[in-house]
């Protein structure tokens, strides 16, 4: 394992400003520009925004944020987290990312997945009926685009492709490429077929019980005499001053977006006990500098990872203090996390 690449997840969650009134979408995009042009500053190494099409999360179209983001930044890298393939069209997502890769000159990274929400498939035209076959066929066909200059391809799920060539092409670097995993062993091993990057989604409990998934990518992969590729991590957290700052900012937030979800689907509601319990036991990195990379750097031992992106906006919480946890997040939690890292000291 090199050294360990430290990153950022948004789904560009609407938010409150000063007046304490809910943003507008317009106005929270123009925010999520700021974010990422301040992770940039700050040494961060990657930014994911999410896909979503609901009243909650402004970013409907990642790449075009990314793209504004591409053109304000210098070195950071810009990705999706995650594009929802089942409803996309597996061509038009590929030149989308070979364009961001392009305009960005190679920061483009993709993390496909099939998404933690169904409002996709209804907009689109899919019927969540095939959400297995959607995801596999369309997967295989992005994956394809990526390795091969003309590509033939048959399926079920869209119209055949043969000997064809899509603009505009990717450089000699090709396209770093993720697949987002919510916890599913033939997930894991779908992504080792596809020779592909594993992104796992661990929002909770404790990090330590992916361990068997990590295990079952190296068997496959011997099984297959596959590449060993990367692996990352996406998690969420906050950080602040202090711990009690940290815990005490975030949960508001973090109680009304579960508690509006958990109504969704029926879940019971988000107590304080919960959260506190996820905060020192489970996935959520939430507290001082210190005490977040600590978690960082326990999480990437234990799992052996590659790659750590921390979601940090959750909810409603206004954007000067998520700029204040980037810059906290980059300046001291990055460095302390390596610096534990390149030694003998424990993580915790």
């Amino acid at each position: 394992m090199g050294e360990i690449s430290l990153g950022l997840d948004t789904f560009g969650d609407v938010n409150r400003g000063a007046n304490g009134q809910m943003l507008p979408m317009d106005q929270v995009l123009r925010d999520v520009v700021e974010q990422a042009v301040l992770a940039d500053q700050v040494g961060i190494d990657f930014i994911g925004l999410g896909e979503h099409h609901r009243d909650d999360f402004a970013i409907s179209a990642p790449e075009i944020v990314l793209a504004t983001i591409a053109g304000r930044t210098s070195r950071i890298h810009l990705g999706t987290a995650v594009t929802v393939l089942s409803s996309d069209d597996p061509v038009r997502a590929f030149q989308r990312f070979s364009t961001l890769n392009a305009v960005s000159n190679g920061r483009a990274e993709a993390i496909l997945g099939r998404g933690s929400f169904s409002e996709s498939y209804a907009l689109f035209g899919y019927d969540m009926a095939n959400y297995d076959q959607l995801f596999e066929e369309k997967l295989d066909l992005f994956a394809r685009l990526v390795r091969e200059k003309k590509v033939s391809w048959k399926g079920e799920t869209r119209s055949a492709l043969k000997n064809q060539v899509v603009y505009p092409p990717l450089g000699p670097k090709g396209l770093t490429t993720w697949v987002g995993v919510g916890g599913s062993p033939e997930s894991v091993v779908r992504v080792v077929r596809q020779d592909l990057q594993l992104m796992l989604a661990i929002i909770g409990g404790d990090p330590a019980r992916f361990v068997p998934y990590i295990d079952l990518y190296h068997r496959a992969v011997a099984s297959m005499d596959a590449k060993v590729r990367p692996i990352g991590v996406h998690s969420p957290g906050f950080v602040a001053a202090t711990d009690e700052a940290a815990r005490e900012g975030l949960w508001p937030h973090y109680r009304e977006m579960f508690g509006r979800i958990g109504r969704e689907r029926g879940w019971p509601p988000v107590t304080k006990e919960k959260y506190l319990a996820e905060v020192e036991h489970g996935s959520l990195y939430v507290g001082s500098a210190e005490t977040v990379a600590k978690k960082i750097a326990k999480t990437v031992r234990t799992l052996k990872i590659d790659r750590f992106d921390l979601k940090y906006a959750t909810g409603p919480q206004p954007h000067g203090e998520l700029m204040e946890c980037i810059r906290l997040y980059g300046e001291t939690v990055i460095p302390m996390v390596r610096d534990i890292l390149a030694s003998n000291r424990p993580a915790a």
